[in-house]
């Protein structure tokens, strides 16, 4: 494999110019050089691509350096960072469909069978969920147990990914932390964007970022979901609160829309008769709550509320422990929900 490898960046190496054209449009040529802000091909300055220079060796053509990450690499390297691949065989396969395309030298335009995915698109939230890996055994499952939540069963859109991309602005460098990846899905359980919570080393709460979480793609209307909804759901802003409703009512399906602004817009189940809304105690909250609920009960739906006794169902969590919360929420459940949602260990299998 490595000899294959380096065969495969030699062969790119030879096209450098026609690899950055495709892979890097963003950036632009500069006498010897390609640049543009990354490997991730975000408009910028700072990476430079040698497009000629000797077959190997210091200086080489292909090679590249970023001044302001200190990364370096070759043209397999943008390929794999620009295409957001994790596995060297889809490395590989698309560099070998890239140099079996003719094209005009040196303006022509390239289209491969796997092109980039644009940043921010449903595409490129697809594309990162499934670069991700499931969270037993991960610093997501690590970062939830600092936070009380240990019941895990039926968290399959969430997902952990060790070198999550952070960037605060466009004129920043780009860096890699750990993140727990959410998939956030319309009514038909299609993937139309992600939330990343980026992660401290250690899993111990979040990374030490001035922005620790980003959504991508789109959200309006649709959320990070916990089970499959009949006839009742249980709805909030944050994937933390929501979990730890969970713990206390392991069998009712839940979504999480990650803001109050996205919980008023939440598009409705088709079967859907009954909707619990967990509020977060402040303004925006409430703001939420009424709009949600004005919309559930013109469509049909009765709505109630579900209320902390801190700022949020996982604040309470972690002041109050399990016992307490299924305390206070057992007398906000009306009674035939408490029978069917209730059950410790009887959580939703998806």
């Amino acid at each position: 494999m490595p000899r294959d490898a380096s065969e495969l960046a030699r062969r790119l190496a030879r096209d450098a110019e026609a690899v950055c054209r495709h892979y890097l449009s963003n950036g632009r040529r500069r006498g010897r050089y390609w640049t543009v802000g990354d490997a991730r091909n975000t408009p910028g300055r700072s990476m430079f691509v040698r497009l000629s220079g000797p077959e190997s060796g210091p200086g080489a053509q292909g090679h590249w350096t970023d001044a302001a990450s200190s990364e370096y690499g070759d043209l397999l390297d943008v390929i794999r960072e620009s295409c957001g691949f994790i596995d060297f065989r889809d490395v590989a396969d698309e560099a070998r469909r890239f140099l079996s395309l003719p094209r005009d030298e040196p303006h022509g335009t390239l289209k491969s069978s796997r092109s980039p995915a644009s940043a921010g698109s449903p595409k490129a939230s697809r594309r990162l969920f499934a670069m991700s890996q499931p969270i037993p055994g991960t610093l997501v499952e690590a970062y939830l147990g600092h936070r009380a939540i240990t019941m895990l069963a039926g968290t399959g859109s969430l997902r952990f990914h060790p070198r999550c991309f952070y960037k605060p602005d466009e004129h920043s460098p780009t860096e890699t932390w750990p993140a727990m990846i959410a998939a956030v899905t319309d009514l038909s359980g299609a993937i139309t964007g992600v939330h990343r919570t980026w992660l401290a080393p250690d899993g111990s709460g979040k990374a030490p970022l001035d922005i620790q979480r980003k959504a991508m793609g789109g959200l309006l209307g649709h959320a990070v979901r916990f089970g499959v909804v009949e006839d009742v759901l249980a709805v909030g802003e944050g994937i933390e609160t929501m979990l730890s409703l969970r713990c206390a009512l392991p069998a009712m399906p839940m979504a999480a829309a990650l803001s109050a602004n996205h919980l008023a817009a939440l598009l409705f189940p088709p079967a859907l008769r009954r909707l619990y809304i967990a509020r977060d105690a402040d303004a925006a909250g409430d703001m939420a709550f009424a709009a949600l609920s004005e919309r559930a009960e013109a469509a049909g739906i009765e709505a109630l509320a579900l209320s902390p006794r801190m700022g949020d169902f996982n604040e309470d969590l972690q002041a109050f422990g399990l016992a307490k919360l299924r305390a206070n929420l057992q007398y906000q459940i009306i009674p035939t929900d408490r029978r069917r949602f209730m059950r410790i260990g009887a959580a939703s299998k998806k």
